[in-house]
């Protein structure tokens, strides 16, 4: 009986120290790995264009297209209360262009603030 018991406990160490050693041979995943990989930017190299469209009262909006889909689709100026969209076509662009610079730096959303248009001088 004494010798059954000790024959279980050798086996059993021998199983630990066998999955021990499978362990210290698998890769372990760094936490700087993990980071790299959530924070990877997807639209650093991607094809994205901004493509200015008409709103209400004769204003302008924006659509921003990732690869030919359209991601994001601003009729309105971000930021300022109601439906209007920009004076002039030009100050739709200097925004969608700011817009796809944040992206482009991974700043998702890519929320544009009132300082960000007043130093744009788009607010009108």
């Amino acid at each position: 009986m004494k010798k059954n018991f000790y024959l279980l406990i050798f086996n059993a160490l021998s199983i630990v120290s066998l999955c021990i050693g499978c362990k210290s041979t698998t890769k372990q995943t760094t936490e700087a790995e993990i980071t790299t990989e959530i924070n990877e930017n997807p639209y650093k190299d991607a094809e994205i264009k901004a493509v200015i469209i008409s709103s209400e009262d004769n204003t302008f909006g924006y659509d921003i297209y990732v690869y030919d889909a359209i991601l994001i689709h601003q009729p309105s100026r971000p930021g300022v209360s109601g439906n209007l969209g920009f004076a002039t076509e030009e100050d739709a662009l200097k925004v969608a262009e700011l817009v796809i610079i944040k992206m482009r730096n991974n700043e998702m959303p890519p929320t544009i603030t009132m300082q960000e248009l007043q130093e744009l001088g788009v607010l009108k």
